[in-house]
């Protein structure tokens, strides 16, 4: 990764009623592998937060988002792997029935987690964006 900060649309997908979407990251993720997290994705040229967001959560999920809503921006700076993302972070309303692994490469699980029973091992990122929630 250059030194050069990206943005990166990040998303907390729920179900309207509690339960929010989290993904076990595998072997083949870019860092972090076996952690659960939300779902993010790398701001395209030209593109919309919003696009961005519908195209990421349809290629993770297998989903389009009935609702999409600005949460705010985190600057994220990290030694390992060295990185600098702003992270734009939105709430997205997803239904259950329709989720699906859509990266395998990716990810190896998906599940649906009340706030006060969340899985771990949790990415390093997942706790300060949650708290935007």
């Amino acid at each position: 990764m250059t030194s050069e900060p990206r943005v990166s649309c990040v998303f907390i997908c729920h179900d309207g009623g509690g339960k929010i979407l989290l993904a076990r990251r595998s072997a083949g993720a870019r860092d972090e592998p076996g952690a659960w997290d939300t779902g993010a994705g790398a701001l395209e040229f030209g593109e919309t937060f919003e696009a961005a967001v519908g195209r990421e959560v349809a290629e993770e999920y297998g989903a389009a988002p009935l609702e999409i809503n600005l949460l705010g921006v985190r600057n994220v700076v990290r030694v390992e792997p060295l990185s600098h993302w702003v992270a734009v972070v939105f709430s997205v309303l997803l239904d259950p029935a329709a989720v699906k692994i859509g990266e395998p490469d990716k990810f190896d699980e998906l599940g649906w987690f009340g706030r006060d029973a969340l899985p771990s091992p949790l990415h390093s990122q997942l706790e300060p964006t949650l708290a935007m929630l």
